[in-house]
């Protein structure tokens, strides 16, 4: 029974982050009326809570080391102490400007932003406080949440969301969780002057390139970060300091203050997916190649699909799902070679394929090239963790893998991804002239 105030729309999308306001402004970009619902602010985890306040910190925390070089090349700066209540303030800034570019953009694309959370009442309709939105298509991209786990205590401490909000930095902190969110607010912590301990059940960042995970463990550890593996928290409990963390092997950790970085899962829970049909698999909705759950008009991209957690992926997701649905140009978009970085100090970047993978596939036929050095900018310091470049090579030495440790990884792989992608061989790198002297070369140079 059709609601008397339901408004209509040929696609209204369940969230403004990545990849529901890039399918939003396609679809809009199409001819077709979209509505945006979102009980947050616009922009999703990428803006608000995620990668862009995140790498500014990043940026932050790395002054402290470049003040501490700076004597060596001849600039006698006395010691300082990071304000970071100023940073803080300075990245909420930042993120507030943000959010009104993409509220702007919505509106300049004439596509409606709802404020609220919508629950579905079938699988056409959405409730948002007291509107009903009918979509010929809907469109889920809720995003992502940090996992809290079941830990007694668990309540006493932070999730990456939090980090954001607060006023100042703790002078000391526990980090729990080994991967790629926990790594790099370690680093950026002890870069800002927080003593961090780091405390990891198996090991850093699973998944990456052992050996490029070795070095950037090494290149923490030579900063002065504390990583515990093993060992795995019991309890979080008050203390004088502010928080204690009891471990498996009976000991314990004391900081003012923990931060949970024990993963993230798809913000399914108040949808009422039930009411809609759309079949849930563990945590996350499946999708197939067009982006479609098992409800032929109901589609799902981004952190929701549990696929690949990445920004720009959500992003084509989005842009092709609109481009097939209302704009007549059908496409899917390709997961089979996409970059990613970590963004500790150091950095780590890579594309295709680890080692480890690539002999359980090709077994003999795998080759590795590396070079691990110091690069020119830490000559005169004389401080500072190895590069670490490699190249994975499979039959007729094609390469499949391209994996960097050091600065200015993230830029770099992106450059050796467009290679990777038109099928280059360790031949084609050889023929390519060194560009010197840089960290990159290497990468053309190497035996």
């Amino acid at each position: 029974m059709a609601h008397p105030d339901e408004q209509r729309f040929d696609l209204v999308v369940v969230g403004a982050g990545s990849g529901g306001l890039a399918a939003a402004k396609r679809a809009a970009s199409h001819g077709a009326s979209v509505a945006v619902v979102e009980g947050s602010r616009v922009g999703g985890t990428c803006v608000i809570r995620g990668c862009v306040p995140k790498k500014l910190l990043v940026y932050g925390s790395a002054v402290g080391e470049q003040l501490a070089d700076a004597p060596s090349y001849g600039w006698p700066v006395p010691p300082v102490a990071p304000q970071t209540h100023v940073l803080l303030d300075h990245v909420r800034r930042e993120v507030d400007r943000l959010n009104n570019i993409h509220e702007a953009a919505l509106d300049r694309a004439g596509v409606a932003l709802v404020r609220g959370w919508g629950r579905f009442l079938d699988a056409r309709r959405l409730q948002v406080g007291e509107q009903v939105l009918r979509g010929e298509t809907i469109l889920i991209a809720v995003g992502g949440q940090p996992v809290r786990p079941n830990l007694p205590g668990a309540d006493l401490a932070l999730v990456s969301d939090d980090l954001f909000l607060l006023e100042r930095f703790p002078s000391s902190m526990v980090i729990i969780g080994g991967g790629y969110i926990a790594c790099e607010f370690a680093c950026i912590l002890q870069g800002i002057g927080v003593t961090v301990t780091q405390i990891v059940r198996r090991q850093l960042l699973r998944g990456f390139d052992r050996g490029c995970v070795a070095s950037v463990e090494a290149g923490m550890i030579e900063k002065g970060l504390v990583v515990l593996k093993g060992v795995s928290p019991q309890a979080i409990r008050s203390s004088t300091m502010g928080r204690c963390v009891v471990l498996s092997d009976g000991s314990s950790v004391e900081a003012e203050a923990v931060l949970l970085a024990t993963g993230r899962q798809p913000r399914l829970e108040g949808l009422n997916l039930e009411a809609a049909g759309v079949a849930v698999e563990g945590v996350r909705i499946p999708v197939d190649d067009d982006q479609r759950t098992n409800v032929g008009h109901v589609f799902a991209v981004g952190d929701v699909t549990g696929r690949i957690n990445l920004t720009p992926v959500a992003v084509d997701e989005g842009r092709a799902f609109a481009d097939s649905r209302f704009g007549q140009k059908p496409r899917r978009t390709d997961h089979g070679l996409v970059a990613s970085a970590v963004f500790t100090q150091p950095e780590l970047a890579t594309v295709g394929l680890s080692e480890e993978e690539a002999r359980r596939r090709h077994g003999e036929q795998v080759q590795v090239c590396e070079a691990r050095f110091r690069s020119l900018s830490r000559a005169l310091p004389k401080t500072g963790s190895r590069c670490h470049l490699k190249l994975v090579l499979g039959p007729r030495e094609r390469v499949l893998g391209c994996h960097m440790v050091g600065e200015h990884s993230a830029e770099i792989i992106q450059m050796a991804a467009i290679a990777m992608g038109m099928g280059a061989t360790k031949a084609d790198f050889d023929r390519t002239m060194a560009l010197h002297p840089s960290i990159s070369e290497e990468f053309v140079t190497m035996a």
